[in-house]
Order: structure tokens, then sequence, then C-alpha cells
């Protein structure tokens, strides 16, 4: 019988060594992770999304409200409102305001988003707004997260299968799961330098569907904006596939202010602005460039319209009126004056914010079928957008996210 292996005092000290070597690359990786900097408290119980009533009340009255700074429009998922200020994002309870779980890091938010039942939070750090965390809406807890150079600002936005991070100079479209499909614009560190169609372009605007994506840019030695269109979701998500791609030569197309509003499966609207000898207008494209339609408007959209899209049609606040479009053709179906922001549906009746509270109206004809009185505090004629969470109604005005309900 072989007499058992003995450890020497240089074994001994050779797995000392080892195993100190490992610890010090944990702690290492834990110093410059995200894990380090990141407090995530999540909900004890999950809230069961209240169902929404049968009838509007006849008056709101405002319940809390609470900073709400980095995210682009009213959020409510589920059975939460979600706010998101400073570091955190915070999903409460929409009656009372109360936290139902936490989400904190060390580093400052660049914006939030929602779809699918989740949450989308971006951080800024040394690269740009890179880190992005993927929450449950119900409970807070961490899904999934991606990492990748961008600009040090973004607006972000979802299309119902897509959500496009939008830079200055650079821009991506992520899957529910946050892999990325699409990187357009300005490369850091690029393996083919030549996989992107041109450089040195601004992104003035762009707007994503679920077959299409289009971009608005401004480019070198160009004369007047630039719309492209191209496939979302590429087969390489390093290479862009453009549908087209032309310089707009009509009126509108040289001056600052235009935007694209919408895109479908066959066309892409845009907002251009008028000029001495054009009045502004929304002008409709096919996907091969070819503008096959224009509809001219009473007076200017404001720097600080809004675009949301409900089941029914798209909606675009002006600054001052609501026009509802086709989601098809995206002609004009109908137009309100004298609003403060975008709709949301309950109970059947589309909820638009008004001076003196929210006036009900038919989807379909833009008809005023009530007025809901509601005393707003602390207004100061920001943009609203609006979302429903059962019969609570959430209004984001400004930095701040106000919970609405039956007085």
């Amino acid at each position: 019988m072989l007499a058992p292996e003995r450890r020497t005092r240089a074994d001994v000290l050779t797995a000392v060594a080892i195993a100190a070597l490992v610890a010090i690359a944990a702690a290492f990786v834990w110093w410059h992770s995200g894990v380090r900097g990141t407090q995530s408290v999540t909900a004890t119980q999950t809230l069961t999304p209240p169902p929404t009533p049968e009838k509007l009340p006849a008056q709101y009255k405002e319940l809390w409200h609470a900073a709400d700074t980095a995210a682009f429009r009213a959020i409510g998922v589920g059975g939460v409102a979600v706010t998101a200020d400073g570091n955190t994002v915070t999903g409460r309870n929409p009656v009372t305001g109360e936290q139902v779980w936490k989400y904190q890091r060390d580093l400052p938010l660049c914006g939030v988003e929602s779809q699918f039942g989740t949450v989308i939070a971006t951080y800024r750090d040394d690269r740009g707004c890179s880190q992005t965390t993927l929450l449950n809406a119900e409970s807070g807890s961490r899904l999934t997260a991606r990492s990748s150079y961008m600009d040090d600002a973004i607006t972000m936005s979802a299309d119902g299968t897509y959500v496009l991070a939008l830079g200055k100079d650079r821009l991506e479209m992520w899957r529910s799961d946050l892999v990325r499909t699409l990187e357009y614009g300005y490369v850091d560190a690029p393996v083919n330098p030549r996989t992107q169609p041109r450089t040195g372009c601004e992104l003035v605007s762009a707007v994503s569907g679920a077959s299409r994506l289009a971009v608005l840019e401004r480019c070198p030695n160009e004369t007047a904006d630039r719309l492209t269109v191209l496939n979302p979701a590429p087969k390489d998500s390093t290479t862009p596939e453009e549908y087209s791609s032309h310089i707009l030569a009509e009126p509108g197309g040289t001056v600052n202010g235009a935007r694209v509003l919408a895109v479908s499966d066959s066309r892409v609207v845009l907002y251009l602005p008028g000029t001495q000898s054009s009045a502004p207008q929304f002008a409709v494209y096919d996907h091969t460039g070819k503008r096959i339609a224009t509809h001219q408007l009473s007076g200017p959209m404001s720097d600080k319209a809004i675009v949301s899209h409900l089941s029914s049609a798209y909606f675009v606040f002006t600054g001052d009126s609501l026009v509802a479009l086709n989601t098809t053709t995206f002609d004009p179906l109908w137009g309100i004056p004298n609003v403060l922001g975008t709709p949301t549906l309950m109970s059947g009746k589309l909820l638009v914010p008004v001076a003196d509270g929210l006036a009900a109206l038919d989807p379909a004809t833009g008809a005023q079928t009530a007025r809901i009185p509601l005393p707003r505090t602390d207004y100061h004629n920001e943009p609203i957008t609006l979302s429903a969470v059962g019969p609570t109604i959430l209004e984001r005005r400004g930095t701040e996210l106000y919970a609405v309900g039956a007085n």
C-alpha cells in the first residue's frame, strides 16, 4: 500500500499564494464592476394591476407627486408608476406614491424607457450613456444589462419591438433582451471602419418601428438634411442596411427644426418647418424616399412638440394643438386646439390634458364627450404626457410626475 502523499512547506505556500491571487482578482473585478456601486431594493410584494374603471369620474384631484427628471414621458407599467431622478429609478404605488422597489447606482441617469413589462435604465460613465440595465417592472429585479460606447446625452424611445437610444453622433437599436441589433453613426474603435455609409454626420432626429428606422441627419458638405431609412435589425448589427437615403431638396429641408414624426412598414412622415416661400407641413415619403403627400399646418410646431402612439393613431402635440394621424397612411384624421400635451386611453375615451383639467374625446373623431376638472398645482405651461394605471392618471409635467385620481 502506497503511503499518503505528504504536503511540503512549498506546497502550502503555493496554495496560499494562489488563493490570495484569486481573492485579489475577485476584489479587483468587484471594485470595477457595477455591482459595487449598486443598491437594489426589490418588491416584497408585487402590486396587482388595478382594473380600468367603466366610467370616467366627474372630477380629478392630485394624489401625490415626485421628481422625474430622467424620464422622457410618464411611465406606468403593470401595477406601478415609475419615476427616475438623479441616480435612482423607483417603482411606486400609483395611488399613494409609496416606494415598491428601487434601483440605484453611483452613476447619473441618462434616461429610462419601458415596454414588455420591463424598465430600461441607462446610466452615464466615462464612455457616455453606456451602462444600461433591464429591470422587471413589477418587482424591480435586475434581468440583464449591456454596456457600449454612447454619446454623453441620449433620448430613448420604445416602438413595441425595439428600443432606440439616440445620441447626437450615434444611435443603437436594442431587442427586448438588450441585445444590440444595430449601431449607426460614430463607431468607437471599429473592427471594420468601412461599415458605416457616412461619417461625421449629426443625427438630428430618428424614429423606429418594427421593420423600419427613419433617421434625419445633417452631414458635412451637404446643403440640406438627409433622410435615411434603415433596417432596424440587419444581419450584422455593425453593418447598416439602407432602404433609401436622400437629401431633402424641398423647402423646409434646409432650415433647422425638421424632425421625423413616425415611421411604418411603407411610409415616413416628417415635420418640415416653414420658410419664406412655404408653410410648415407634414411631409409623407415612401421608403424609396419619394414624397407622396404633404399636409400644410396653420402654424409652426414648437421645439417642445411630442409624438405618442396609441393603438388607434399617432398623436402629434404641436405645442398648442393635437393632431391625430392614421397609423398606415399618416393622413391627418382630426385635430383640436388649445391642448397641453399628449393623450392616454381610459374607459374607451381619449383623455387629453387641457387648461382646466382633462378633455375626454372620441378616439375616432376627436369629438369632445366630457371635460373633467383638475386643479393643477405649480404648473408653468410645460408639455404634459399622460399614462394610465388602472383608475390613476399619471401626468409628467416638466421634471415632475403627478398622479391624479377621482375626487
